[in-house]
Order: C-alpha cells, then structure tokens, then sequence
C-alpha cells in the first residue's frame, strides 16, 4: 500500500467502515430472513390465524405464499446459493 496509499487512504476510513456495517447487517438481515426456523415459525402463526378465524382462507394461503418466498427464491428473485 505504500505511505502515499495509507495517508490518501486514511480520511477514507470512516466511510470503508460504514460500509463494510452496512454490508454485515444486510448479510444477517438475509440469513435470519431466509432462516428455515423463523419460516415455520411464520407458518406456524399463519395456521393458528386461520384455525381462531382471524384470516380467510385467501389471506392463509397469500402469508403462507409470502412466507415461503424467501427460502423459493420468490418470483423476482434468483435463487442462489445452491448445488452448482
């Protein structure tokens, strides 16, 4: 990196590390979101809904679509992370 790299480099600092947090909460935001636990959770809940007469069926059969979309990749979404 070299002297001149470090002091150009030093005032940029703050702005890497802000960054680099932002970058860190979307990758935890995305694994509790794609979490298998916290979407049958979610279904879970979207059952007890429906069995007390809160929701139609409609509306359980949208929060279940909706639920399930982070872990089917959804349908603007790609789905990563699996078998090459």
């Amino acid at each position: 990196m070299g002297l001149i790299g470090l002091v150009f480099g030093w005032p940029l600092a703050p702005v890497k590390g802000v960054i680099r947090l932002g970058e860190l909460i979307q990758e935890q935001a995305e694994h509790e979101l794609r979490d298998p636990a916290a979407v049958r959770r979610r279904l879970e809940e979207v059952e007890q809904s429906r069995a007390a007469g809160l929701i139609s069926e409609e509306e359980e059969a949208q929060e279940m679509q909706e639920a399930l979309e982070p872990l089917t990749g959804g349908p603007d979404e790609p789905m990563t992370g699996g078998p090459d």
